[in-house]
């Protein structure tokens, strides 16, 4: 049986930390009008944003070659970006989320197993340079906008489109892949990754990142409850 290379618990755990406290300071700046220039009018915003949604995208490539279902994998996340469009949708505390970063998973894992027998094909350190070169060039394409519709879900929004979360698979399956490749490149060798990767130093953290999409539904209700409660009582 193969043992579990824990170190992608431990970093899914601790992005996931992250991940609560990006969306606490982006309620307490945009949902209760906190003044925190801090977050709202610098470029840290969007460093810490990519530092959590790179990191999710990487190891969900990685996984892809472990998984043995990646089409029960692509459905599960599917299953919960739909739950996410439905909620947001519904409450309207604030855009809904369509495409959001569980979609691109999902799309990226389906595309992923249909074209897995072709990516096979590609030598795993070209692959890894083809896609960063590829993840960079297309990172401008949906920040515009296009006259044509329904095309979002690729990464080409047309000027009504809004969304409060948005990972199109242009140009994200492009960094998903690289984390796919990238596991090729440490699958050379006897194991499918180096040794340290299997300890376990940090086990709350583990625990909480095989745990994560669940931590994901829940973390942002929790957050709004306990903010809303806290200006309730004040």
């Amino acid at each position: 049986m193969q043992k579990r290379i824990t170190i992608f618990d431990t970093v899914r755990g601790f992005t996931m930390i992250s991940m609560a406290g990006f969306h606490a300071c982006y309620d307490l700046a945009y949902l209760y009008d906190w003044d925190m220039p801090w977050f709202t009018q610098t470029v840290f915003q969007d460093i810490w944003r990519a530092s959590i949604s790179w990191v999710f995208l990487f190891i969900a490539g990685w996984m892809c070659t472990l998984s043995r279902n990646n089409a029960k994998r692509a459905a599960k996340y599917a299953a919960a970006a739909l739950v996410v469009w439905i909620a947001t949708t519904l409450v309207s505390v604030d855009d809904s989320v369509n495409f959001g970063i569980i979609y691109c998973m999902a799309a990226c894992t389906a595309v992923t197993a249909v074209a897995r027998p072709m990516l096979k094909k590609v030598p795993s350190t070209w692959g890894i340079a083809i896609c960063l070169a590829l993840f960079a060039a297309t990172w401008g394409i949906p920040k515009s906008t296009y006259s044509f519709p329904y095309l979002a879900w690729l990464g080409l929004p047309g000027p009504r489109f809004v969304s409060g979360d948005y990972y199109p698979i242009i140009p994200f399956i492009f960094m998903y892949l690289t984390g796919y490749f990238a596991a090729r490149t440490a699958q050379r060798c006897e194991h499918p990754a180096p040794s340290w990767a299997y300890a376990n130093p940090l086990p709350a953290l583990a625990s909480l990142g095989r745990h994560a999409l669940p931590f994901y539904l829940l973390h942002q209700p929790i957050i709004l409850g306990i903010l809303e409660l806290a200006y309730s009582v004040r």
